[in-house]
């Protein structure tokens, strides 16, 4: 399997706690910035010529925020340049307060299938708290156009003063809206970040309180029918996220815009992260790539293991074989004794513990230094 990403890096507002590629005050700019991106898109479908690709992901910043038009032709680029599978997922970021009927109708036409909607919290306060243009009525009303449709919801962590209760409501209100997925992650302080401050003067729940409040959302989200594939995602049967689960089997995937990552043929690259810059690079016929190298076979081994066992399916010894020609537990001898009490295995496949899977950077940081 092999995906598409596409980043769009405007916004209204930088929320509180955002560390992507996003500019809340360059809107003007994003017209230059589309006819960049498609040229961009023809001169890599032009080197990847042959492959096929089966998802395609829009993100940002806020991709719903721009003229709908524009991810229109950012699609029919894709389609021209790029060999895509029968029936591919294609998925679109949104954040509730930027949507409306015409644009949803704009999407399907696109050929977009899926839709990612970032609600986050509940409690309007708390979206008010961080940041966010929305409030709940928005994300309901935006739900509301996407009735019978394939769409996430966003559910974050982790948030000043959030309770059991106020993860409650989200969920109720995420169940109640048809999403048929979610995303619930815990809240990341980045440095730099207006929310550090909160975290460095002790205002948010620490990480104790958060794994709580995972344990509580995890325990409703499977009352409510959606089964934990992935540490911090959840599906009604069949509909977990294909784009994803690329990632996390080490797939391939190219990255198109500024900021975009790729990983193809064992090499990992970088565009730039300076809009001028890609603006500048692109307009000189130069792909805007800052950083790229091979990935070595050690950290190739490391990397199948670490996103393996993110997952509730787990490492499959075979697979593992298959890629890397040598037994898993071989190569990781020393980090496998001290860490075997905490997975569940078969005679191929190895998973950590449900009560392990949230914690297991602390448990995968064992396997980094061996």
């Amino acid at each position: 399997m092999s995906g598409i990403y596409l980043h769009i890096p405007f916004c209204k507002h930088k929320c509180t706690y955002c560390d992507f590629t996003s500019f809340p005050n360059r809107l003007q700019f994003a017209e230059a910035y589309m006819a960049c991106l498609y040229r961009e898109i023809e001169m890599r479908g032009k080197e990847l010529a042959g492959r096929t690709f089966d998802t395609v992901y829009i993100g940002g910043g806020t991709p719903s925020v721009i003229d709908p038009d524009y991810i229109y032709g950012a699609m029919k680029k894709i389609t021209q340049c790029f060999t895509l599978s029968k029936n591919p997922e294609v998925t679109i970021e949104m954040n509730p307060g930027t949507v409306n009927e015409q644009k949803i109708a704009t999407y399907k036409r696109a050929g977009i299938n899926r839709f990612s909607v970032g609600l986050q919290t509940a409690i309007d306060a708390q979206l008010e708290e961080i940041g966010r243009i929305h409030n709940v009525r928005d994300y309901l009303y935006c739900t509301s156009l996407l009735k019978g449709e394939n769409f996430s919801a966003d559910v974050m962590l982790g948030l000043k003063g959030q309770t059991q209760e106020d993860v409650r409501k989200t969920v109720e209100i995420v169940a109640g809206s048809g999403a048929r997925h979610v995303s619930m992650y815990a809240l990341t302080p980045e440095d730099g970040t207006p929310i550090y401050t909160d975290y460095l003067n002790g205002e948010l729940p620490d990480s104790d309180e958060v794994a709580a409040l995972y344990d509580y959302g995890r325990a409703l989200l499977r009352e409510k029918g959606y089964a934990r594939y992935e540490v911090s995602n959840f599906a009604k049967k069949g509909f977990e996220s294909k784009h994803n689960l690329n990632y996390w089997r080490r797939g391939e995937y190219i990255g198109l815009g500024v900021s975009a990552s790729s990983f193809i043929c064992g090499k990992r690259f970088t565009n730039t992260l300076n809009l001028d810059e890609y603006v500048k690079c692109i307009l000189s016929g130069f792909l805007p790539v800052i950083d790229s190298a091979e990935v070595a076979c050690d950290d190739a081994k490391f990397e199948f293991l670490m996103l393996a066992l993110r997952t509730e399916a787990g490492l499959s010894a075979a697979e593992y074989r298959k890629q890397f020609g040598s037994d898993w537990k071989e190569d990781f001898a020393e980090a496998y004794r001290k860490t075997a009490r905490f997975f569940d295995e078969t005679e191929n496949r190895t998973k950590l513990k449900d009560e392990y899977l949230y914690v297991q950077n602390g448990i995968l940081t064992q396997y980094l230094k061996d």
